[in-house]
């Protein structure tokens, strides 16, 4: 029997504190997007999947759950979601989801096959809603994050996947195709040609 926090969005926040719940519409991604987004990076099993800017985890959790085969992963750079995000894995009971508290460039890009971005450098330009102010934002880190980023998946070979939400793709090189996308063009899916 499938646990009921992976049937809803609302049942699947429930997994959070009330403030986290609260931030949910804006900064996690729903649900049905993260099925799909999922199942495009894990179309072949036993690849590693990373969620950059995981947040409390959720893409990640959900990923994991319904395509059991393969690996995800979320890199976050904040402590109390990376908290969060380990409770939830823990509560779960979700084996073959994992999570890095560092910035994303801390971490070694070439040890994953496949990659989802929900824009996690926006905030960095958005001075409204922001998830909290424990970290520096500016408009020049929103440029090195998504320069370096670029490079990065510029590195990987042909046959990389990629999806990307809300994204305003300055972080994709043109060597990624885009070969499937939401009706309103905020999911897209790309591969390395």
């Amino acid at each position: 029997m499938r646990p009921t926090w992976f049937l809803t969005d609302a049942s699947f926040d429930w997994l959070y504190p009330e403030r986290i719940q609260q931030m949910s519409r804006r900064h996690w991604t729903p649900l049905g997007i993260a099925k799909k987004a999922a199942g495009f990076l894990a179309a072949e099993e036993g690849k590693n999947i990373l969620d950059i800017g995981s947040g409390v985890g959720k893409f990640t959790l959900i990923g994991a759950h319904y395509y059991p085969l393969s690996a995800f992963y979320g890199v976050e750079q904040r402590s109390e979601l990376h908290h969060y995000a380990l409770a939830a894995k823990e509560y779960t009971k979700t084996e073959n989801a994992a999570f890095i508290n560092l910035n994303f460039t801390q971490v070694d890009l070439a040890a994953y096959d496949h990659f989802y971005f929900y824009n996690a450098f926006f905030e960095n330009l958005d001075t409204k809603d922001r998830i909290d102010h424990q970290i520096e934002y500016s408009d020049s880190l929103y440029q090195y994050y998504s320069r370096y980023l670029y490079k990065e998946l510029d590195k990987k070979p042909a046959g990389t996947r990629l999806v990307t939400f809300h994204s305003l793709e300055d972080e994709v090189p043109p060597g990624y195709q885009l070969v499937d996308a939401s009706k309103d063009f905020l999911l897209k899916m790309w591969m390395k040609r």
